[in-house]
């Protein structure tokens, strides 16, 4: 009977929808990274970064539209360095992800500390507040649900069709798929490779920066180390999930959000039968049983991990 008055709730759905927000950044910034033929493990460390530098951006008196900005900028230049590695030096794609999320991780944490070397505790700043529709936020359920939310959720959810339109519907979309499929084709039409697979990584990093940023310009209004808690890694599972497309990848980051919404619900009604820890892993495990079933089917980027040099055939 708890599960179902969960169900029911407008505050469930309503934090679904929220929770959703920062994967459905992470998972098109990564879908569109992959779908140019590069899997870009740096996203925990850049989302970091993203959180870090919105946060500080309007605690030193900033708006928080620029601080968006700047965001999507330093996620656009951790994106120009992964692309240097790993699409100009043909440097594998795994280790130079994993460094760039150390690297971000740890300047993330290092610049806090070094700003404010005396903060014992997050401050405070004022974040985005939740923005009404006129008229659809009105409505019964819907109004509450999705039209009461951030503007950059509605930014996200945007985005979603932006993308699908972008990548099949537009021949510079045709020319970054085929980039990740079959890149000498595209050379052969007189594309630089190079160049096409450093703007998608740059501008899918900066997606993902905005999406950090959202954690600590809309929800938490703070910065506090370890925020991201492993939400870039689920978004990469997310992009396998969705089988390389935009809308899967919106319908994978709301079930994601749906099982991490329920976990806390059911986690404080019976925390004391059941261990803790068994809710919190609950949103991973059965978002990894789900990855598994629509993996078997999934038709991954034939080019995807493999450098592209000039000339080559």
């Amino acid at each position: 009977m708890d599960i179902l008055e969960i169900f029911v709730s407008l505050g469930f759905w309503a934090a679904l929808v929220r929770m959703a927000t920062p994967l459905i950044f992470g998972t098109l910034g990564e879908l569109i990274c992959e779908r140019a033929g590069v899997l870009n493990l740096g996203i925990e460390g850049i989302m970091t970064m993203g959180a870090m530098v919105a946060w500080m951006w309007v605690y030193q008196g900033g708006d928080l539209w620029t601080a968006v900005l700047v965001a999507a900028v330093f996620g656009a230049l951790f994106g120009l360095l992964h692309s240097g590695f790993s699409v100009y030096l043909g440097v594998s794609q795994h280790v130079t992800g994993i460094g760039i999320t150390l690297l971000a991780s740890a300047l993330s944490y290092f610049a806090f500390r070094m700003l404010l070397p005396d903060v014992t505790t997050p401050p405070k700043i004022d974040p985005f507040k939740p923005y009404p529709i006129p008229g659809l936020s009105e409505l019964p359920f819907l109004g509450e649900v999705l039209f009461t939310q951030s503007p950059l959720t509605y930014l996200a959810f945007l985005l979603v069709p932006m993308v699908g339109y972008g990548l099949y519907r537009t021949p510079l979309g045709l020319a970054l798929r085929m980039v990740g499929e079959n890149p000498m084709a595209v050379e052969a039409q007189g594309i630089d490779v190079h160049r096409l697979r450093t703007a998608a990584v740059m501008l899918g990093s900066a997606f993902m920066a905005v999406g950090g940023a959202f954690l600590t310009i809309s929800v938490f209004d703070a910065f506090y180390i370890g925020m991201i808690n492993g939400r870039g890694w689920i978004c990469v599972a997310l992009v396998i999930f969705a089988s390389w497309r935009p809308g899967k990848a919106l319908l994978g980051a709301l079930l994601f959000a749906a099982f991490e919404a329920l976990q806390i619900r059911v986690q404080q009604s019976a925390s004391a039968f059941i261990p803790y820890q068994f809710f919190l892993m609950m949103p991973y495990v059965l978002s990894i049983l789900a990855m598994i079933v629509m993996s078997r089917r999934a038709a991954y980027p034939k080019a995807l991990l493999v450098p592209f040099r000039k000339g080559e055939r």
